[in-house]
């Protein structure tokens, strides 16, 4: 029903990924396989809905907090999380990003500590030093059958007096780690025992592979704690802006929402982001499920062709992301070497692993969201430039 194979050119449509590469790599002839956006257009049911409200011809302020936004949201979760929401508790967003910000400049201040499991997400880092608050690094453990958190050291942490809030990823960008029931319930007891709020990022909460499940933070939630979600990545859709999220906390909620309506001015949403996700949560799944199945698959050539070149490396497919954590460190090739050549002589740009903190380095992270014939394009020229250096 679905074809994700045919390719779209994104140049010329102010595009970040491919209009702006040159502002990261130096370079504006790159193929980019870079920031998590998708090549793919979104789902026919999205582009029919976004035309209708266009024809209406009328764009004027609207309201997020409204029946047909919210139940989109609450159906969304109970079919494809098996969670129950209480409507009440939804709050809008421009960005989860901004949402995250915002929740650390209510839940914290200058100086305090804000735990991050590393490594992480280049706009954590920016979100909380930003705001005069203090990274505390937990490392992640790669084993060889994914990323494992230390516990004990993830409970000195929180006992840290400076220890305000738990920036949680779930799933995990870039390692692509699906947290278990265990290890959430496990967190979720240590941050109530130190007073520490959370604040779990969920963008990815769609793009779980294989038999990993996806497990929601309200599941095992205590405390004050917010999820932080969107369509955006699921459903390509991130131009459009608009977020959301689940903050239980009565005085919590209403602080948030203050900051949003009084201090910035930010209540009234994007309409076309309300319109893109009600059309998405409401009869986008089937091309969703399309999606997965075809970037599963490209996970997998990913896999099928750096291990037949390259067996010390024996990598697996993340459990979750179409983002693909690479561990070069078995080859020992040098990153900035690395990189070198994949600019200058393959013309390719792939996020280098040091983007996302110093246990990055030997890692790369590649964005199959795009069709195989790209992709192709961007293992083979990876390969190569490997070759060039051993």
């Amino acid at each position: 029903m679905f074809d994700f194979s045919k390719e779209i050119d994104r140049r010329g449509t102010w595009c970040t990924q491919w209009d702006y590469i040159a502002d990261r790599f130096g370079s504006a002839d790159l193929l980019p396989f870079t920031i998590s956006d998708m090549d793919f257009a979104t789902a026919p049911c999205i582009i029919e809905a976004l035309n209708q409200r266009l024809m209406h011809g009328v764009l004027g302020y609207s309201r997020w907090n409204n029946d047909d936004f919210l139940s989109a949201i609450t159906h969304w979760f109970a079919t494809r999380h098996d969670t129950t929401l209480d409507p009440q508790s939804i709050v809008y967003g421009p960005s989860v990003i901004y949402m995250v910000a915002e929740l650390i400049r209510q839940w914290s201040a200058p100086g305090d500590g804000v735990l991050i499991h590393t490594p992480a997400y280049d706009a954590f880092y920016k979100a909380i030093e930003g705001n005069q608050r203090t990274v505390l690094p937990i490392s992640l453990e790669k084993q060889a059958d994914g990323w494992y958190c230390d516990m004990q050291q993830l409970e000195r942490e929180l006992a840290r007096p400076e220890c305000k809030v738990m920036l949680l990823c779930s799933p995990q960008n870039p390692t692509g780690k699906v947290w278990t029931l265990d290890e959430l319930q496990t967190m979720a007891e240590l941050c109530q025992r130190h007073g520490v709020r959370v604040i779990s990022d969920e963008i990815h909460m769609d793009m779980v592979w294989s038999a990993h499940q996806h497990i929601p933070w309200s599941y095992v939630a205590r405390g004050d704690w917010a999820l932080l979600t969107s369509g955006s990545k699921s459903f390509n859709i991130p131009a459009l802006t608009g977020a959301y999220g689940i903050i239980e906390s009565r005085q919590c909620r209403e602080a948030y929402l203050t900051a949003l309506k009084s201090r910035d001015g930010l209540s009234s949403p994007a309409v076309l982001a309300l319109t893109a996700h009600i059309a998405a949560y409401q009869h986008g799944a089937p091309w969703l499920d399309a999606l997965r199945q075809y970037l599963n698959a490209n996970l997998d050539y990913v896999a099928e062709e750096l291990n037949g070149t390259f067996p010390e490396l024996n990598w697996q497919t993340p459990h979750s992301t179409y983002l693909a954590w690479i561990d070069l460190r078995p080859l020992n090739i040098n990153d900035a070497l690395l990189q070198d050549r994949l600019i200058h002589q393959q013309k390719i740009a792939i996020m280098p692993g040091f983007t996302y903190g110093e246990e990055g380095r030997g890692f790369i992270r590649l964005n199959v969201g795009c069709p195989r014939a790209k992709l192709e394009k961007g293992v083979q020229g990876l390969i190569k430039a490997i070759l060039s250096l051993r």
